[in-house]
């Protein structure tokens, strides 16, 4: 079917009913910027997004439109059906399609939830289809370092005495290719992996603290033709154990995570659970990852949200011994009204790479960026807001910028942030 028909029989199929029983949601952001060395900025150019930080480092258009609507409800017993759409692009031109590939059109979620339908546990949420699967996400550095979502099944909120248990089982496949020397590209079809997930959440172990667990293992079905191309599809392990905890000036989340096999290089590469197909022999690769991440209020007007990353993978790839990564980005945010604010980000990062042979390959980098945003409230996350920033970025290990002859720069520009 067409992206075209199916948009058009998902919107039919929801407004057939009354108008005002559609949900409507979803999240958008765009702008304009330049570079002090000249040209334009446009998605691509930005410099480490996800261990430096977002803001003033961000310059793609991208929007992910969501409508949902409560199908069934009776006798205790409901269906929610849910879709999202996204649309994207480098956010350079004027014209902007997916005819000519200047644009992209996805279905992000197409899924139905049903509630009510086991007794003994009420609350309880059996869904199937395809959906953003109970993400875990640091806004800042724009990173998602629990995300196993795609095409499922699953149950949630399954509730006990203390906290809820979900667990839940997703298809999330990828593209296994190869490039000889020259760039040319041989394709072996899609990967196809599924994951087994299981999480418990919501033991508080003291006043004001919050916990979560979850072990997620990756299955790989490969085909005979994929097993010749490749040196091993191992299946992975992912653990993860989160803190979160309150207190007077704000909260605080602490995460643990251990990964190994095709999963390991989630601990320096700011992955969510993406299972590796592209580096080679991972059977002995292991790695974990600590996140530190919150908002501390320093005063009546002034917030500032942080996170702290650090990351160790070790055999993740051909002739790798080990790769480490730190990352810490800051955002005090100084409100001048409830509809005024100024920002300044701070990032910092350090990764090094060692190979078996005991040579290193290091990449760094630090970035300041100045803002000030109308908006529609104090909080760190009222939205929408636009933003107008100037951004200085050093890389401290090359020459990144203006065509390679450069280790800084600056950009400046506009962006608008929203989401409801």
């Amino acid at each position: 079917m067409k992206k075209a028909t199916l948009t058009v029989a998902v919107l039919g199929s929801l407004f057939a009913t009354q108008v005002s029983a559609v949900d409507f949601y979803g999240y958008v952001r765009a702008g304009l910027g330049a570079s002090a060395d000249g040209g334009g900025t446009k998605g691509g150019d930005e410099f480490y997004k996800t261990t430096l930080g977002r803001l003033g480092n961000e310059f793609d258009t991208y929007s992910e439109i969501g409508l949902g609507q409560e199908l069934f409800n009776a006798d205790g017993r409901s269906m929610y059906f849910e879709s999202m759409f996204e649309m994207s692009s480098d956010g350079n031109l004027e014209s902007e399609n997916s005819k000519d590939d200047s644009a992209n059109f996805g279905i992000k979620q197409l899924n139905v939830q049903a509630k009510g339908y086991i007794p003994a546990s009420p609350d309880a949420v059996i869904w199937a289809g395809k959906r953003f699967y109970q993400r875990h996400d640091i806004h800042i550095i724009d990173t998602k370092y629990w995300n196993i979502s795609g095409y499922g099944v699953g149950i949630e909120n399954i509730k006990l005495n203390t906290g809820a248990i979900s667990a839940a089982v997703i298809r999330a496949d990828n593209e296994l290719a190869e490039w000889d020397d020259t760039g040319n590209k041989t394709s072996y079809g899609d990967l196809n992996t599924y994951f087994l997930d299981l999480r418990y959440a919501g033991f508080s172990p003291w006043e004001g603290s919050w916990t979560e667990f979850g072990v997620d293992y990756a299955m790989v079905n490969s085909t005979d033709e994929q097993e010749d191309a490749a040196e091993n599809f191992d299946n992975g392990l992912m653990v993860t154990a989160e803190l979160s905890q309150s207190f007077a000036l704000g909260y605080n989340k602490f995460v643990l995570q251990y990964m190994d096999k095709g999963l390991a290089q989630n601990a320096i590469s700011q992955g969510g659970g993406w299972y590796d197909i592209w580096n080679g022999d991972v059977s002995d690769a292991k790695g974990f990852r600590f996140i530190s991440t919150g908002d501390l209020n320093l005063g009546k007007n002034v917030v500032l949200n942080h996170v702290l990353t650090y990351g160790n993978a070790k055999d993740h790839g051909d002739w790798l011994d080990k790769e480490e990564l730190f990352s810490f980005v800051a955002r005090p945010t100084y409100n001048w009204s409830p509809y005024n604010k100024t920002m300044l980000e701070v990032g910092y990062f350090d990764q090094e790479k060692t190979w078996d042979s005991g040579s290193e390959d290091k990449f760094s980098g630090t970035k300041f960026t100045i803002a000030h945003a109308i908006s529609t409230g104090e909080s760190f996350f009222a939205r929408p807001e636009i933003r107008f920033f100037a951004t200085y970025l050093k890389d401290n290990e090359g020459d990144s910028f203006d065509n390679n002859k450069s280790n800084d720069t600056i950009n400046y520009g506009v962006q608008v942030e929203a989401w409801w």
